[in-house]
């Protein structure tokens, strides 16, 4: 690099760290270290663990100052190539030569962070060489800048054409900014904090991301990623000293101190409330009427004051817990809109943090008077104060918190270091964020104090004048004005274009062709080889009894003051009416009254007892015909282990006598649902038209389109609708009853208990004697019709980018192909996909995979400007395939990306339910060895067979989701698609 901060420094500096201390945690089963390294000032927080699954992540400092997305941008063009490891794209070819359990990149608004976690030494040594090279000696090639951030090309190459925009965080973001959520927190953020960094959005707004230049991003760059801006964490049981080795060695030697501070400014605090109105934008066709969102927000502490944290954690859980709270009864209630707002609670991760409440479903008009409502709540809670049982709760709650091994959605270290990351990033006690029982325990002293929490709320909220009324209305007008925005823009910079400028237009978009298919020499990077495979992964073993009242499994595992109790029956016959409803029933279970409780009363009963409660239903198809499944109804809760006893009870209780009569509050609850999934669609759009592409493939793959995808979101706008005419609400709850009723009356239950060896046994004997009063004729349970056929359908929603998926129907889990069909996913996505739909056409992501649950093969594309072009390339990656000579080792990273994804590690909990549920629906150690190795054992001939046994045209299913102008687009185009309207 030609930094000069970069280069090898002429003055030597100590190269080892200094250990400023070490805390254990006996409440995380761990002892954290923090070290300062004195030549650069680099800080290295590790989380001494007994756990094989070693995590790293290095975070930086990242404080952008306009909404050009260049922290974001940067995070991209960071991954693409570094000094060490000159090859085009180092991140995700190691996503292919490695066992990782997790790799990614993250951009917040105040950090940007890098972090990956493996079981493997070898795997950990050779993503940490990367890493530190990819972050701290990023070659940072224009054309990478122009592949990730954004560029202008005229269309079809042909400077007689139009210019556009494209570059993959442009697009990204285009697809960020359709969700609601997202600038709702984008506009009360730019409202709040007039002149610091959270003014501005940091993932980039898609208007001002083409104002960011090169330069821009080298010195942001150069600033920014450097030692003493950054934040080594690592968890497991590798020491810290070998990790130091490593960073000394790599990167620290190369560097001197950096003489400035990056930090977040504090925001001036205001000496009134203030009021703001911003659009955002709807279809024509979707209407404007009852869409206003009304949110309040307030600017409190510094995150980085752990009392200050956890008093306004208080604050937000008295006021907003659960549906019993005052707040958020008044939000779930109120006539003024249709359900809560997506922002409502605390956000704690930046520097000051921000108290926030509202509803959606509203009109502008009503603004004032929600304010004032909202005050006069608020007022009301202080007035009357605060039951100590209430706070009790709320401890306990924080507590559970505190204590719980999560790890299942991602490792359990990284969680861990995400939430010491806030204090660390603001220059905060990272190490006390990790152990809050101290602080903890002096809330339990302040909170002896009936005045205590009514003085937190008045100071906080109601004397605290830095509030803002934020409005954000419909206009279905905006979209069609930022297109023609970007139009005139475009416009204007053609007719300005010299001959010189268009020759270097149409020569970068030749360059990134160019480069974009080239072939790198991958023995650049490191890699594992298929010999560093474990021949099989370790799995819990529970100790079983088979009693009068049902099987009992008993795991014990890791879970930390933890007891996990699940009651699983098979599901019972049902009609295809009843199959329809009974997503309701187990969604609304755990949030309606029980006996003779109202459902106020057992919010607070809930909140007093359980970490959390919730009922499902578990599927999977046999494994040797998709066309039959296995279905459980499933009651499920977490709690500390002393309050097992109440946690079994209520559990009971809820399985036996869920209200369902209780009409307006599952009619509010209908509307909160259909808020929350309409939300969701741009969040989860690839999975969504995945969905919709396969519902002909079997009767799990339609009935989850039919439930969860977007012929469930449909049904549910139309639900949501017709529970306004009379009768209709009142015939909705008998029905809910009538099935819940059927859930109750099932046989015998299946019974999984996990904790830790100190409270397995009495939570074990508790969960037998609870389970004897649910005793019961055992129920025959009911089969799904078959299906197998096509379809071919665009859905149309109010999105800026697209969603494409094609889809072919295969073969079961038990089916000797169907490992060869994983393997040929991953196989097309190394291969083409990647290359095609990400780096060529600009999506945010795109790829395959193959669901032997349904027996389908899918394609997607994800937030994506194209659409039949992308279409087209589903085909061609399919000819790729079949056509061109393919190397051997291509075929070992594609099984390497599987087999990475199979031997994932769960929660010590999460572990045991996997087992159990293993257990349950038939899967044996022996079909698990047979996966294995039917995965390690594919062969470049068995990924031609399959495709051409189960990828032929004639088979495929296609589904996209867009906006109205692309579905004309696929008129015009003359693909043969069903139009869904889902505005």
């Amino acid at each position: 690099m030609s930094e000069p901060s970069r280069a090898p420094v002429t003055n030597e500096h100590p190269n080892t760290f200094v250990l400023k201390r070490a805390v254990p945690i006996p409440s995380l089963n761990l002892a954290v270290e923090e070290y300062e390294h004195p030549g650069t000032g680099a800080q290295h927080l590790h989380l001494s663990s007994d756990s094989s699954e070693n995590v790293f992540m290095v975070a930086l400092r990242t404080v952008p100052e306009n909404s050009t997305g260049v922290a974001h941008i940067l995070e991209h063009t960071a991954l693409c190539g570094s000094e060490r490891y000159p090859v085009r794209d180092p991140f995700f070819m190691m996503l292919r030569r490695s066992l990782n359990t997790f790799m990614n990149a993250f951009t917040s608004s105040d950090w940007t962070a890098y972090p990956f976690a493996t079981q493997n030494r070898k795997d950990f040594g050779n993503l940490l060489d990367v890493y530190l090279d990819a972050v701290f000696f990023s070659r940072l090639d224009p054309l990478d800048f122009a592949q990730e951030g954004h560029r202008v090309e005229f269309e079809n190459d042909d400077s007689s054409q139009p210019l556009v925009f494209k570059g993959v965080v442009f697009n990204e973001m285009k697809g960020a900014m359709s969700s609601t959520p997202s600038i709702l927190w984008d506009r009360l953020c730019h409202e709040l904090f007039p002149s610091n960094t959270y003014h501005f959005n940091s993932g980039g707004d898609p208007e001002h991301i083409p104002d960011l230049s090169y330069q821009e991003l080298r010195d942001f760059y150069s600033e920014h990623y450097h030692p003493s801006n950054a934040i080594f964490l690592t968890f497991g049981d590798i020491s810290a000293e070998s990790h130091q080795q490593v960073f000394e060695n790599s990167v620290l030697h190369r560097f001197e101190a950096l003489n400035r501070k990056i930090e977040v400014a504090l925001e001036a605090p205001f000496s009134a409330p203030k009021q703001a109105t911003h659009p955002y934008a709807v279809d024509a066709e979707e209407g404007s009427a009852n869409k206003t969102h009304l949110v309040m927000g307030w600017k409190l502490g510094e995150s980085a004051d752990l009392t200050a944290m956890l008093e306004a954690q208080l604050v937000a859980s008295v006021l907003m817990e659960n549906s019993a709270s005052p707040l958020m009864h008044y939000l779930e209630t109120t006539e003024r809109g249709t359900a809560p707002s997506p922002l409502c609670g605390l956000e704690e991760s930046m520097r000051e943090m921000v108290f926030c409440c509202g509803i959606e479903g509203s009109e502008a008009d009503q603004a004032e008077a929600f304010e004032s409502e909202v005050l006069a709540c608020i007022e009301q809670v202080v007035a009357e104060g605060i039951s100590a049982d209430k706070v009790e709760a709320i401890l306990r709650q924080i507590e559970l918190h505190q204590r719980e091994v999560s790890g299942d959605g991602m490792p359990y270290g990284l969680n861990l270091m995400l939430r010491a990351l806030g204090a660390a990033t603001h220059y905060g006690d990272a190490v006390a964020a990790l152990d809050l029982e101290p602080v903890i325990a002096t809330l339990r002293e302040r909170v002896s104090d009936a005045d205590y929490i009514p003085g937190l709320i008045q100071r906080l909220l109601l004397d605290n004048p830095h509030r803002v009324r934020l409005v954000v209305t419909p206009d279905t007008t905006l979209a069609a004005q930022r297109e023609t925005a970007e139009a005139e823009r475009l416009t204007s910079m053609k007719d300005s274009l010299s001959g010189e400028h268009t020759a270097e237009i149409l020569d970068l978009a030749a360059r990134l062709r160019e480069r974009q298919g080239q072939k790198d020499d991958p023995d650049i990077l490191p890699r594992v080889e298929l010999s560093d495979i474990p021949s099989e992964t370790p799995s819990p073993t529970p100790i079983v009894h088979d009693t009068d009242s049902g099987t009992h499994y008993r795991y014990t595992a890791g879970t930390n003051g933890l007891v996990y109790q699940q009651w699983v029956n098979r599901l019972p016959a049902m009609t295809a009416s009843e199959q329809q409803q009974l997503p309701l029933v187990t969604a609304l279970m755990a949030e309606v009254g029980v006996g003779e409780l109202d459902y106020l009363q057992t919010q607070e009963r809930h909140s007093a007892t359980v970490g959390s409660l919730s009922a499902s239903v578990s599927s999977r198809a046999h494994r040797d015909d998709e066309q039959s499944c296995d279905s459980f109804f499933v009651l499920s809760s977490k709690a500390l282990a002393d309050r097992t006893e109440p946690q079994l009870a209520l559990m009971s209780d809820t399985l036996e006598s869920a209200r369902f009569d209780e009409q307006n509050r599952i009619r509010d609850l209908v509307s909160q649902m259909r808020a929350r999934r309409d939300q969701g669609i741009t969040g989860s759009g690839h999975s969504l038209a995945m969905s919709a592409a396969s519902a002909g493939m079997s009767p799990l793959a339609q009935l989850a389109h039919e439930q969860g995808g977007l012929e469930g979101i449909r049904r549910l706008r139309e639900l949501d609708d017709v529970l306004k005419q009379d009768g209709e609400l009142e015939a909705l709850t008998h029905s809910l009853a009538a099935i819940h009723q059927k859930l109750a009356e099932a046989g015998a239950p299946l019974l999984c208990t996990i904790a830790d060896e100190p409270n397995i046994d009495a939570a074990s004997e508790a969960a037998l004697a609870a389970a004897t009063v649910h005793t019961s004729s055992e129920t025959k349970s009911g089969a799904l019709a078959a299906i197998r056929e096509q379809r071919q359908e665009v859905w149309v929603t109010n999105t800026q980018v697209n969603f494409c998926a094609k889809a072919y129907p295969t073969v079961p889990s038990g089916h000797a192909d169907a490992p060869k069909l994983s393997v040929l996913a991953a196989f097309l996505r190394n291969g083409f996909l990647h290359r095609s739909i990400r780096e060529q056409g600009g999506a945010y992501g795109g790829g395959a995979s193959h669901d032997p649950n349904i027996a389908a093969f899918r394609f997607f594309s994800y937030r994506d400007p194209r659409l039949v072009e992308t279409l087209s390339d589903f085909d061609a990656a399919i000819t790729w395939l079949m056509d061109e000579q393919h190397e051997q080792l291509a075929l070992e990273e594609a099984i390497l990306s599987v087999m990475a994804s199979l031997d994932k590690p769960g929660s010590p909990a999460g572990e045991a339910k996997r087992d159990f549920y293993e257990r349950l629906f038939g899967r044996t150690s022996e079909h698990r060895k047979i996966l294995r190795a039917g995965i390690v054992n594919t062969t470049l001939d068995d990924l031609r067979r399959v495709a051409d046994t189960y990828l032929k045209p004639e088979f495929a299913s296609t589904a996209v989701i867009t906006h109205s102008a692309g579905a004309d687009v696929v008129t015009e185009q003359g693909l043969a698609l069903t139009r869904q309207e889902l505005l």
